[in-house]
């Protein structure tokens, strides 16, 4: 896999976006009209040193994975200083079970770590499971709701101390 650094509005992004939203609609059963996740993103916040956004790419120059993380501090939605946050982790059908999150991820932590965030934090939702079970086998473990989905019913928060 050929992982790539890209801006939050790069064409392939925006397709895969397209393409996990459509899954979120599907599992939660939403209308046709509706986007499964409205949380307000703009490039900006994936911009280093304050996020990174990674595309995973197959042998053919597929793009076939994504993922990223924003800074957060503390505010009115729950988050606290120094949060990482992330978002849009998503592979393909067709790609999954070859261990693609969970290298995003780790690159992810790893870069977020690095630009001296000390927690990682993310929002899923209950029909979600895959990705629950990769979070809880990843070491995230439940926390105090945060962000945009914090009064869903559906919405599960966890969080990962990025330090020791």
């Amino acid at each position: 896999m050929d992982i790539r650094q890209v801006s939050y509005d790069h064409p392939d992004a925006v397709k895969l976006n397209d393409r996990v939203q459509l899954e979120y609609a599907e599992r939660y059963e939403l209308p046709e009209d509706e986007d499964g996740d409205v949380t307000p993103l703009d490039a900006s916040m994936f911009r280093p040193p304050h996020g990174l956004y990674l595309i995973a790419y197959d042998a053919l120059g597929t793009p076939v994975a994504t993922g990223g993380w924003r800074s957060q501090d503390e505010n009115d939605e729950g988050y606290a200083d120094g949060d990482a946050e992330l978002k849009r982790m998503y592979v393909i059908p067709e790609a999954r079970g070859q261990g693609l999150s969970r290298t995003i991820l780790a690159a992810l932590e790893e870069d977020a770590r690095a630009a001296g965030r000390v927690r990682m934090v993310l929002e899923t939702g209950i029909k979600q499971p895959e990705a629950i079970a990769l979070y809880a086998s990843s070491g995230y473990a439940p926390c105090t709701k945060f962000g945009h989905y914090r009064d869903y019913d559906d919405s599960r928060c966890y969080a990962k101390p990025l330090r020791p």
